[in-house]
């Protein structure tokens, strides 16, 4: 008599008896044979249970170490490779199938089918289990938000809007996130779990929360004091409303492409994934990095070439610029037209970017014009140092009118185009270059004169350190010029000994440098101007790295904005 097939066994089947229309029939077993089989699938139950109550005690304890151990035994610790449980369930199954059988037989469904109705029973639970997750973040995100929002709102240097301190809260807390993400993985990795925190949640709220309402208390009070020494208008609740709507409109978007990008990642595999990086990265490097550095190196061009209807051509014998003038009005550049256009007594010589081709030239051409508008014959020469875009600061030049009653001659040469930052990060060479051959030529030029005028040297901000770097120290810059001056030099950049130097202690140009991470900023010889807040360790960094971006939002006398005193402050021989 043939076998026979063996049922497919289903879960929670139920038990019964040969009945006559039953299509399978009962095999005679012999009662010892079956009440062994029995015993056997009840001692393998028992250890079933007791494998199952340490695993719940190691759940309880909620040790890393524990649960992988109880993982091993119940997936791969069993023989052949198969674990305890696979091992009960099978024999269990097959000692009481002797006794049992036969039980109710259910038709084979395809694995299609199979696959469709598990996702559909696991889609809700996931969509829960997702929302449980926002709705209940970890310990660490916790401590991580509150940390990216605390740092942000720690003193700082000048006053800022609401939108800009919302983009410096939502940036803080998405470094925090991530760095809690890193730290986590790592934990991970050496079998270390963080879920023992969990317990702890309801306390990490409650301290964060109080943490953070205190720091937002004094930053209203701190912010305050600034605007009252700047002459801001006061803070009121609107503020923090207007704070909090843009940190929540910045994180959500940024948020949502993050996991985009991860289930895109899960989704493609970590091979694809690799590629997609790789060559992003050299599509990033070889084609998108070139045309935006060529699209903003345009927009310069574009800005310093566009005419001010409001800035009209000079028509002074003493100005570049003019009528008289070798410059053309065109060549000075925006920054240029507006230096020579403005009211004044001295004559101003300047040279643009496209007056002449090349370095050379153009120091060539600031000879002859200030030989043409009689500069030579005036009683002081001023080489004023631009910034990085060509800019001159007017209320230098009108306090260096003051200062000298209108005998003199202020100088400028064009080095670059750009703002001062991209210089000073891109291009500072090309302006310590311009600034040193510059005054290398009028130097020499002055030492062939019987009667030369008093020689000095003007540098704001960039234009400070290029001015600067003209002299190999405190002592050769005394030797060569009358007076220097530098106003709101970069913090260690310039020289002191033989110089005027005003800073204004509300100026992160002054103070900003990496070693501000570990070291407060030396202050010596700055202006009090504002309230000044303490040193940090890192925090004070990122505070003064954001103040940068409004540094010129004060009046004169606060932030990076300096008045007349630039000229007035200017020494004598």
């Amino acid at each position: 008599m043939e076998r026979s097939p063996e049922p497919t066994w289903r879960t929670g089947a139920v038990v019964r008896a040969a009945a006559p229309d039953h299509s399978t029939e009962v095999r005679a077993r012999s009662p010892h044979r079956g009440r062994a089989s029995l015993l056997r699938a009840v001692t393998l139950a028992r250890r079933g249970r007791a494998l199952l109550r340490q695993t719940c005690t190691a759940v309880r304890r909620r040790t890393g170490a524990d649960l992988q151990r109880a993982g091993h035994l119940l997936l791969r610790g069993g023989r052949h490779g198969r674990g305890l449980v696979h091992t009960v369930v099978s024999r269990s199954r097959l000692h009481l199938g002797r006794v049992t059988r036969p039980l109710v037989q259910r038709t084979p469904r395809s694995a299609a089918h199979r696959t469709t109705r598990s996702a559909a029973r696991q889609a809700p639970r996931s969509a829960a289990r997702r929302f449980a997750t926002l709705c209940s973040p970890r310990v660490g995100t916790i401590v991580a938000a509150a940390s990216g929002i605390a740092v942000s709102l720690a003193p700082g240097l000048l006053p800022r809007t609401a939108i800009a301190q919302a983009i410096l809260t939502a940036l803080l807390i998405l470094i925090a996130l991530a760095a809690a993400g890193v730290g986590r993985k790592i934990l991970g990795y050496f079998g270390v779990g963080t879920d023992r925190w969990a317990r702890h949640r309801r306390a990490v709220v409650i301290g964060s929360t109080a943490l953070v309402s205190t720091i937002a208390g004094y930053d209203w009070y701190w912010q305050n004091r600034l605007r009252g020494a700047m002459d801001f208008p006061a803070l009121g609740p609107w503020y923090w409303l207007h704070w909090a709507v843009g940190v929540v409109a910045v994180l959500v978007p940024v948020m949502l492409f993050a996991r985009g990008l991860h289930w895109a990642a899960g989704y493609a595999g970590r091979l694809p994934t690799a590629a997609a990086i790789a060559v992003t990265v050299l599509a990033g490097q070889f084609a998108v990095l070139p045309a935006l550095v060529d699209r903003q190196q345009s927009a310069f061009a574009a800005a310093d070439t566009t005419m001010d209807p409001t800035v009209v051509q000079p028509v002074s014998h003493s100005r570049s610029g003019s009528a008289d003038s070798e410059v053309s009005w065109a060549s000075l550049g925006a920054e240029g037209r507006k230096f020579v256009s403005d009211k004044g007594s001295s004559a101003r010589v300047y040279i643009g970017l496209d007056s002449a081709p090349d370095l050379d030239s153009r120091i060539a051409l600031a000879l002859r014009e200030i030989e043409r508008a009689g500069g030579f014959r005036r009683g002081h020469l001023v080489l004023m140092i631009p910034t990085g875009s060509g800019w001159l600061d007017a209320k230098a030049a009108h306090g260096l009118d003051e200062r000298f009653g209108g005998d003199a001659t202020l100088v400028g040469m064009q080095y670059s185009k750009a703002p001062s930052w991209v210089t000073f990060l891109f291009a500072r060479e090309d302006a310590e270059r311009s600034a040193r051959e510059l005054f290398t030529a009028l130097e020499s030029r002055l030492a062939t004169m019987d009667r030369p005028p008093e020689l000095f040297v003007y540098g704001q901000s960039l234009g400070a350190t290029a001015g600067s770097a003209i002299f190999a120290g405190d002592d050769d810059e005394r030797s060569r010029v009358c007076a220097a001056l530098w106003a709101g030099p970069p913090a260690a950049a310039v020289h002191h000994g033989g110089a005027t130097v005003l800073a204004n202690s509300s100026d992160p140009v002054v103070q900003w440098s990496p070693q501000l991470l570990w070291r407060a900023p030396d202050l010596t010889g700055t202006r009090t101007d504002a309230p000044h807040p303490p040193w940090l360790p890192v925090v004070s960094w990122v505070q003064t790295t954001a103040d940068m971006l409004s540094a010129l939002a004060p009046g004169p006398g606060h932030g990076h904005r300096y008045g007349t005193d630039q000229g007035t402050a200017l020494g004598s021989c």
